[in-house]
């Protein structure tokens, strides 16, 4: 297996030298299907002078339908969760691979990103400090939407004789719509779920992290990395591929050290920024919560501001997508409600923290100088919002940058991985060759410039939030009645603590 990695490692160094012409001539062969899919998936309607995207409309219709479906859960359940992620209610003998904690740690890596240095600052840009006080909502609502499909992930999954299990949505609607005599419906929509997703781990999951990684170092080095791209992505390759060859055990004992530390690193970092301008905190508050409902400068007014707060929230978190689910799936419980519970934890990490704390860092920082980021945007906004307060922060956020980047790229190998033994089956041999294909995408993020693909694959994993949605209401009362049944017991101590 090593030996074929290295062969797929030096066919890519030996396109380095071509991959210019390659570029264009897969660019121009795919913009016009990307151009079609895009304008298919992210069909907007306008709405009081507004773009909607009607699938972001799709995605923050159902999680207010589940938020109120399901009671509150994402405040009732809060408390709980914690207690289920410190192993509080952890039965050792439960089925499953990985503790609430890794599962979770897993789940997170996979959405805490480069957007959320970088696709905050666009949505401040764009619609103004009010659609952070949106991003925040859209958030709390997507909590709920997260604790339906990670219940569904863990009741539905398959667990095999080694121990090992699968799942995700292409099983839970696989196999709940069998149970409701549309057998052939759920196979047809749980088969075009795991196509999507394995397409969308090589792209979004996978090449546009590794392609990000590489143009945050090559900036902070000051282009001493032109043209060092294969290298840089040989490495990234090589260090993602020691990692998933050890499959979800392997990937969780990975995150569940590095999430908390890239997150409590980054997070530090940026609090420490907004208490310098603590002067500009008061404003900077006023801003969100005045641009919220007035959407000032903002095209739309306070709808457009909405609009881009709830579209940026959705593209973090992830929420309906289903993806995450599929990390949940493998956690060691016989209870599948304790980890929709535990999954309340990852957007409020993702977007209610994380995406808060860097539109405050920026917010404070045009308060303090409206000219701050000069024609800077994205990332290059939010460095530039840290550098002016600490001259070196490219480096540290260039080292962040990465950590995002990697920690994405490895829950997403796991993604991809289910999506194909969905489809070819959970053979030893086609898990190897699935890993091999991932990591050669790695290398290949940061040599070739592909963004027709990477627009293919981005389109593709929103596309799939459509059937998943729809497999959520279906088998919402499955989860309502788990939920209640579980709580009661709970209540009853016939669920008990073993610590």
């Amino acid at each position: 297996m090593y030996r074929l990695f290295l062969t797929i490692s030096l066919m890519i160094v030996s396109l380095t030298s071509a991959h210019a012409g390659i570029d264009d001539a897969i660019n121009d062969a795919t913009a016009p299907i990307a151009e079609l899919i895009g304008q298919i998936v992210f069909f907007k309607i306008p709405v009081f002078g507004a773009q909607l995207p009607v699938v972001v409309l799709w995605l923050v219709v159902g999680a207010v339908f589940f938020t109120f479906y399901m009671g509150f859960i994402n405040l009732r359940g809060f408390k709980h969760a914690i207690a289920l992620v410190r192993g509080d209610y952890a039965d050792p003998n439960s089925h499953g691979e990985v503790s609430h904690f890794q599962a979770l740690a897993t789940a997170v890596s996979g959405t805490v990103g480069i957007g959320n240095i970088g696709g905050v600052a666009v949505a401040v840009t764009v619609g103004g400090p009010g659609a952070t006080f949106w991003l925040i909502l859209a958030g709390f609502l997507g909590m709920s939407t997260k604790f339906v499909e990670c219940t569904l992930g863990v009741k539905y999954r398959q667990e095999f004789a080694d121990g090992h299990v699968s799942g995700g949505p292409m099983y839970y609607l696989r196999k709940g719509f069998a149970d409701r005599g549309m057998a052939g419906f759920g196979k047809f929509i749980g088969t075009f779920y795991a196509i999507g997703i394995f397409i969308g781990a090589l792209g979004i999951g996978n090449m546009f992290q590794s392609n990000q990684a590489y143009v945050q170092l090559n900036n902070v080095s000051g282009g001493a990395l032109d043209g060092l791209g294969w290298l840089v992505g040989l490495i990234l390759a090589s260090v993602v591929f020691v990692v998933i060859v050890g499959g979800i055990k392997s990937i969780a004992r990975v995150t569940e050290k590095i999430v908390p530390f890239m997150a409590i690193f980054y997070c530090l970092f940026a609090i420490i920024v907004i208490l310098m301008n603590a002067n500009a905190i008061p404003t900077a508050i006023a801003n969100i919560f005045v641009g919220a409902f007035t959407g000032e400068g903002v095209a739309g007014g306070a709808l457009g501001a909405m609009i881009i707060g709830f579209q940026r929230a959705v593209f973090s978190n992830e929420a309906g997508i289903g993806s995450a689910s599929i990390a949940h799936s493998a956690v060691k419980t016989d209870e599948p409600i304790t980890e929709g519970i535990v999954s309340l934890l990852e957007p409020f990490i993702d977007t209610i923290v994380i995406c808060t704390i860097t539109a405050l860092v920026i917010g404070t920082a045009q308060v303090a100088d409206p000219s701050f980021a000069g024609n800077a945007q994205g990332v290059a906004m939010t460095s530039a919002a840290f550098e002016r307060e600490f001259s070196w922060f490219p480096v540290p956020l260039a080292f962040a940058a990465l950590l995002f980047a990697f920690s994405t790229m490895i829950s997403w190998s796991y993604y991809g991985l289910k999506g194909w033994t969905y489809m070819f089956g959970e053979g030893e041999l086609g898990q190897k060759i699935y890993k091999i294909i991932f990591c050669a995408f790695v290398a290949l993020g940061c040599v070739v410039e592909l963004g027709p693909i990477l627009n293919i694959s981005d389109a593709l994993v929103f596309l799939i939030c459509v059937p998943n949605i729809l497999g959520l209401y279906f088998l919402a009362p499955t989860v309502k009645m788990e939920m209640d049944s579980y709580f009661a017991r709970v209540s009853s101590g016939e669920i008990r603590k073993f610590k």
